[in-house]
C-alpha cells in the first residue's frame, strides 16, 4: 500500500477526493501507527512516516469514504508522571467524524489488569471490543442553506432529545423513530413550528459512550453528557445504520429544520470525556497523550474533577483549545448548527484552578470570526470551588440563569422571597448582566430542564423518587424546590390536579412573560412525567420519552397561545432594560409595579418579603431599542397580575393615566380562552383565582 508523508494540518482523517490525509497530535509519543480495519477485523498497521510540531501524520492514495481505521501508540507507560501510552490498545481519533459501533466493556479496555492494580499495563489488545473510526464523505447538498441567525429577543428555545422526542411517536415511522430522520420527519417539525419555537436546544449529539456500571445494570447513558468523539454525530441517532452515514442524516435534519425556520443549538460536552478517573479506560486521549489532555493533581496518577465525571480537560494546553475550536467551527461550517450551550461550562474557564474571565478559551471564543457569530450559551457553574459564576462570564455570552429558576420556583409553591428579586428575575435580571453591557437576553430563563423534575413533576411531587436508577435514591438534587399540592404523585384527588394544571400555567405564563430568553424544557407543554424521577440520566425508557398518546391538550393550547402572545408583541421581549422612569414628561413610566388595591410600590415594598400578589405596567409606547433594520418600535400596553396566595382576591386596576380601559387576554385561573370581549375600566377591580395569573392588554378604543 502507498503511504506519502502527507500534511500535518488539518488534524483528522480528510478525504480530497483522491486520497485521504490523516494527523494525529501526541507529544509524548515515539511512534504512532495508522491501523486500517476492515469488517471482518482483519488489521493492517502502518507506521506514520513523518511528524511534523508533534503531529503525526501520512497521505494514502487509496483510501477513501468508508474505510475503518484507529491508531496504536508507542510511548511511555509511566503512570506516575501522568503517562498512559500502550500500543495494545487501539485509539480513537479524537478528529474522527464518524464512528462505527460501540464500546463493549471487556477488561481489555482498560489499561491495567483488575487484579493488579491500576499501575500495571494491561498488554490485551482491546480492538475487538473498540468502535471504529470511519473516513467519511465530506460532500453534501446544502442547496443554499445557512445560518438562519434569529435574534436573541425573538428566540425561544425548546431542549429536547433527538431520540426521547420521538422514539415513542405513533405518527412516525417505526423505523425512524429515536433517530436524526425522526425528528426531521414532517411531523415532528410540524409540531415544533406551530407549536411557536425557534429553536430546539439538542442534548448531547456528539458520540458517547454508555458508562459500564449502567450497562452492567441494563442501564444506559441516555443523556448523552460522557464523550468521546467531539467531531462525530452519535451514530445510535441514525436510521442508516451504514458506517458514517450519521453524518449526511444530521445534515438533512439541520437543512430541514431550517427550512421551517427553526434552528439547531448543540449541548456541548468539553469539560470532560467519557473515559473517566485512573481507573477508567482506555479509549482515545489517555493512550494519546494523557498528561497533555487532561487535568491531572499533583500525583499525576490522578485527575483533577470539576465535573464531578472522573475528569477534566485541561484547558492550559494549546493543541486541547485547538481541539475544542476546530470541533466548534466544524459543526458551524460543515454542520451548519447555529448555536452551543456549553456543559459546566466554568470549568472551561479554569487555567490554574479558579474560574477566569480572561482566560485563553473565552479570549480563543472572543477574537474567532465564526464563533464568536454564532448563539453562545454557557451553564454558568462546575461541581468546583468557586464554580458558580451566574452573571459572570463575558459579554459575547448568554447564560442558564439558575437564580431565575429558584425565584420563580419559590414564588409559585410560596416561599418567602423579597418582591426585589422577583421583579429582578421578570425583567431579565439587570442585577446580574447590565454591569457587563449585556441586554435581558443574555439571560437564559427557565423554570425546568433535563436536569431535575419535568414541570408536572414539579407541581406533583415534594420528593425525588429515583429508585429505578439502581443507586437506592441517592443520586439527585435533594433541594427540588417543589410542591406537590397535596399529594405525592399520582392521585384521582379533583381538586389537587385542578391545581396541578393551573400551577403548571402559572408556571409557564411567568417563563414566557419574562424578558429574557425563555428555555421550555421539552414535554412540559404537554404534561410530561418521569414519575417522580429527577436524574433520569440513565433511563434510555418509556420514563424519559415523550408519550404521545397521552399528551394534555389544554395545556399544549395554553402554551401554545402564550408562545403566539409573546411572539406578536414586542414589549414581552424587549430588546433593552426597562428604566423605571417617567416618559415624555408624563406620571406613566415605562414599567410600574402595583400593589392589590392599585397603588404603586413604594420604595420599603422592595425589601418586603412573602409578596404573594403584585401587578406590574408594561408600557409598549416607549420601547428604546428600534429594530436595527426598521422604524421604531411600539406596541400595545400590557398589565400583568400574579396571584401566588392560596385564596383568590380582587385586584384594583391603575387610575386612567396608566389607561382607561382593559381586557383579558389570559387567565391561568381558567382552563381555555378567557372572554377577551370583558372589558375592565381603570380603577375598576379584575378577580384572580388563587394561585392564578392575569394579563390584561389596554384596550385600543
Amino acid at each position: 500500500m502507498k503511504i506519502f508523508p502527507g500534511t500535518p494540518y488539518p488534524l483528522g482523517a480528510v478525504y480530497d477526493g483522491y486520497g485521504t490525509n490523516f494527523s494525529l497530535f501526541s507529544e509524548i509519543a515515539e511512534q504512532v501507527e495508522l491501523c486500517l480495519l476492515d469488517e471482518d477485523g482483519g488489521e493492517t498497521c502502518l507506521a506514520m512516516p513523518e511528524v511534523t510540531g508533534y503531529c503525526w501524520h501520512a497521505y494514502l492514495p487509496t483510501v477513501g469514504p468508508g474505510q475503518r481505521y484507529g491508531y496504536r501508540v508507542h510511548g511511555p507507560w509511566d503512570p506516575a508522571n501522568g503517562h498512559r501510552c500502550n500500543p495494545a490498545k487501539l485509539l480513537i481519533d479524537p478528529y474522527t467524524k464518524a464512528l462505527e459501533g460501540q464500546v463493549r466493556w471487556d477488561e481489555a479496555v482498560f489499561p491495567y489488569r483488575f487484579a493488579e492494580g491500576p499501575d500495571v499495563r494491561n498488554d490485551t489488545d482491546n480492538a475487538p471490543f473498540m468502535p471504529r473510526c470511519v473516513v467519511h464523505q465530506p460532500h453534501f447538498d446544502w442547496n443554499g442553506d445557512r445560518r438562519l441567525q434569529i435574534p436573541w429577543h425573538e428566540t425561544i428555545i425548546y431542549e429536547t432529545h433527538v431520540k426521547g422526542f420521538t422514539a415513542r411517536h405513533p405518527d412516525i415511522p417505526a423505523e425512524i423513530r429515536g433517530t436524526y430522520a425522526g425528528l426531521a420527519h414532517h411531523v415532528a417539525v410540524d409540531y415544533l413550528k406551530h407549536l411557536g419555537i425557534t429553536a430546539v436546544e439538542l442534548l448531547p449529539v456528539h458520540q458517547f459512550i454508555h458508562d459500564q456500571h449502567l450497562v452492567a445494570k441494563g442501564l444506559r447513558n441516555y443523556w448523552g453528557y460522557n464523550s468521546i468523539g467531539y467531531f462525530a454525530p452519535h451514530n445510535e441517532y441514525a436510521s442508516d445504520k451504514r458506517p458514517a452515514a450519521a453524518v449526511a442524516e444530521f445534515k438533512q435534519m439541520v437543512k430541514t429544520l431550517h427550512e421551517a425556520g427553526i434552528e439547531v443549538i448543540l449541548d456541548v460536552v468539553y469539560n470532560h470525556t467519557g473515559e473517566g478517573n485512573h481507573l477508567g479506560p482506555t479509549l482515545c486521549f489517555k493512550g494519546i497523550d494523557n498528561a497533555y489532555y487532561y487535568r491531572l493533581t499533583e500525583d499525576a496518577r490522578y485527575y483533577m474533577d470539576y465535573t464531578g465525571c472522573g475528569n477534566s480537560l485541561n484547558m492550559r494546553h494549546p493543541h486541547v483549545l485547538q481541539l475544542l475550536m476546530d470541533s466548534l467551527r466544524y459543526w458551524v461550517l460543515e454542520m451548519h448548527v447555529d448555536g452551543f450551550r456549553f456543559d459546566l461550562a466554568s470549568t472551561l474557564a479554569r487555567e490554574l484552578h479558579d474560574v477566569d474571565r480572561l482566560s485563553a478559551f473565552f479570549d480563543l471564543i472572543q477574537q474567532d470570526p465564526v464563533i464568536s457569530q454564532v448563539k453562545l450559551i454557557a451553564e454558568p457553574w462546575d461541581v468546583g470551588e468557586g464554580g458558580y459564576q451566574v452573571g459572570k462570564f463575558p459579554p459575547l455570552w448568554t447564560e442558564w440563569n439558575g437564580k431565575y429558576r429558584d425565584c420563580v420556583r419559590d414564588f409559585w409553591r410560596g416561599h418567602e422571597q423579597t418582591l426585589g428579586e422577583f421583579a429582578s428575575r421578570f425583567t431579565g435580571s439587570s442585577d446580574l448582566y447590565e454591569t457587563t453591557s449585556r441586554l435581558p437576553y443574555a439571560s437564559i430563563n427557565f423554570i425546568t430542564a433535563h436536569d431535575g423534575f419535568t414541570m408536572r413533576d414539579l407541581v406533583s411531587y415534594n420528593e425525588k423518587h429515583n429508585l429505578a436508577n439502581g443507586e437506592e435514591g441517592r443520586d439527585g438534587e435533594d433541594h427540588n424546590r417543589s410542591w406537590n399540592c397535596g399529594a405525592e404523585g399520582p392521585t384521582d384527588d379533583p381538586g389537587i390536579l385542578a391545581l396541578r394544571g393551573r400551577q403548571q400555567r402559572n408556571l409557564l405564563a411567568t417563563l414566557l412573560l419574562s424578558q429574557g430568553v425563555p428555555m421550555i424544557s421539552g414535554g412540559d407543554e404537554i404534561g410530561r412525567t418521569q414519575q417522580g424521577n429527577n436524574n433520569a440520566y440513565c433511563q434510555d425508557n418509556e420514563i424519559s420519552w415523550y408519550d404521545w398518546d397521552n399528551i394534555d391538550e389544554p395545556l399544549l393550547l395554553f402554551c401554545r397561545q402564550l408562545i403566539h402572545l409573546r411572539a406578536e408583541h414586542p414589549v414581552l421581549r424587549r430588546r433593552g432594560w426597562f428604566l423605571g422612569k417617567r416618559i415624555h414628561g408624563s406620571e406613566v413610566k415605562d414599567i410600574a409595579w402595583f400593589s392589590s388595591d392599585g397603588t404603586q410600590m413604594a420604595e420599603e415594598d422592595w425589601g418586603t418579603g412573602l409578596v404573594s400578589t403584585l401587578g406590574v405596567f408594561l408600557n409598549g409606547e416607549t420601547i428604546p431599542n428600534p429594530h436595527p433594520r426598521r422604524d421604531p418600535v411600539t406596541d400595545d400596553s400590557f398589565v400583568i397580575l400574579f396571584n401566588a396566595h392560596h385564596e383568590s382576591l380582587v385586584f384594583t386596576l391603575p387610575d386612567a393615566a396608566w389607561g382607561a380601559c382593559w381586557s383579558v387576554v389570559m387567565d391561568t385561573g381558567k382552563v381555555g380562552l378567557p372572554n377577551t370581549d370583558r372589558r375592565h375600566p381603570s380603577g375598576g377591580v379584575v378577580e384572580l383565582a388563587a394561585r392564578s395569573v392575569v394579563v390584561l392588554q389596554r384596550c385600543n378604543t
